[in-house]
């Protein structure tokens, strides 16, 4: 009876045995699919923020390239256009050396007349570089000024020396209305401050539109609309920033004036804007183009 009893137990014992081996390799395997998920997890984490980093870095240097580029274009254009205007003085040289004993001209005259123009050609790129130069200061830093966000629904672009700043009617006015919407505050306080710190610069303010037409009270058609929107700007700059109202203009443009098709949803979007174009005031800028180079 004794040895019966030992061999109906032992496969107990034995069942036992395998069971808690069983749960302490279960136990381990868990624990290190957790070691491993916490390290998949990290990993992760630094990818996403390696990625940011170089998402903001190649941003950067995407605007920094675009400054660069027309800075270089307004340079290439200028050397151009003197260098056409030297060979234009030479040609007129050139002939009068042919016809000297002809017209009896005076060559030294001739040449006096020449680097005289020399001279006030040098004063006008002089000119030129000057106001590009700060055109480029003043578009590098509204741009730094303005967060990710907001240059997703503003656009800057220099073009023939004058900075145009354009701005999404859905940013700034109540849909259908002309009534600045809360929002468009920050982008505008800061388009504010630039206008503020370049004094020598006059603003003017133009309201575009599509072509859909639309006729409320108040508000007869699109040129309407865009006149109030345009108005609306300039008076917010005015009264919550303090701009000199003397160096501001608003004027609209309604639907004829647009960047791009009306016939798609996309299109109408980019033509109902409102553009704030800097430039440097008339007559200053007249003046310096008047005035003659000092004499040597």
């Amino acid at each position: 009876m004794y040895i019966c009893s030992k061999i109906i137990y032992k496969p107990k014992l034995i069942n036992s045995t395998i069971m808690k081996k069983g749960l302490l390799l279960s136990v381990i395997a868990a624990g290190a699919m957790l070691i491993s998920s916490c390290a998949s997890k990290k990993d992760l984490a630094d990818c996403q923020q390696t990625n940011r980093n170089l998402t903001d870095q190649y941003q950067t240097a995407k605007e920094q390239l675009a400054a660069s580029n027309a800075r270089v274009t307004s340079l290439e254009q200028q050397l151009e256009q003197a260098r056409k205007d030297y060979a234009k003085l030479q040609r007129s040289l050139d002939k009068s050396l042919t016809n000297a004993n002809q017209n009896n001209v005076s060559i030294e005259k001739l040449v006096d007349q020449i680097n005289e123009s020399n001279q006030y050609i040098r004063h006008l790129v002089d000119v030129k570089s000057k106001s590009d130069s700060l055109n480029m200061v003043l578009t590098n830093n509204l741009t730094r000024s303005l967060s990710k966000e907001e240059l997703r629904e503003v656009d800057i672009q220099v073009l023939k020396g004058v900075v145009y700043i354009s701005l999404a009617d859905n940013m700034l006015y109540k849909t259908g209305s002309y009534e600045i919407q809360d929002r468009a505050a920050q982008t505008l306080s800061k388009i504010a401050k630039i206008i503020m710190d370049y004094s020598d610069y006059d603003v003017l303010v133009e309201g575009n539109t599509d072509d859909v037409p639309i006729s409320r009270e108040n508000i007869r058609n699109n040129w309407d609309l865009s006149c109030l929107r345009a108005s609306s700007v300039v008076q917010y700059l005015q009264n919550n920033y303090g701009v000199d109202p003397k160096r501001l203009t608003a004027g609209g443009r309604g639907e004829y004036n647009p960047i791009a098709t009306n016939s798609t949803e996309v299109g109408k979007q980019r033509n109902r804007r409102t553009q704030i174009i800097i430039t440097p005031k008339l007559d200053q800028f007249m003046e310096l183009i008047e005035q003659a180079p000092d004499e040597n």
